[in-house]
């Protein structure tokens, strides 16, 4: 999980720069609505790509997935170790224990 780590980092170190300096700084410089947006359209892309069954770019979008996320997280101010620990918390317990605990279907 380090390179998650370390991408969270730059990400955070991008904060606040000029927006011609870098993508990262450019998006959070767009909002919190406009990193979910990007996030959405990476997700989608992923998606298309599994349902194509390619592989390759599957791996590619899968990365983009990543990084788009943890700089939405970062425009709402949330660590990919609070993330982190919610999954540790869920590790051992049945997936629909999990939801019928918090009232999903």
């Amino acid at each position: 999980m380090s390179v998650l780590h370390d991408l969270e980092q730059v990400i955070a170190s991008r904060k606040g720069a000029d927006p011609d300096s870098s993508w990262t700084a450019k998006l959070l410089a767009k909002g919190p609505e406009k990193c979910a947006e990007k996030f959405g359209e990476e997700a989608i892309e992923a998606i298309i790509a599994a349902a194509k069954n390619d592989r390759e770019n599957l791996t590619y979008e899968a990365a983009d997935v990543l990084y788009h996320l943890l700089v939405m997280l970062a425009a709402r101010d949330v660590a990919l170790d609070d993330v982190l620990g919610e999954l540790a918390r869920r590790q051992g317990l049945s997936g629909i224990a999990e939801k019928a605990a918090r009232g999903k279907d």
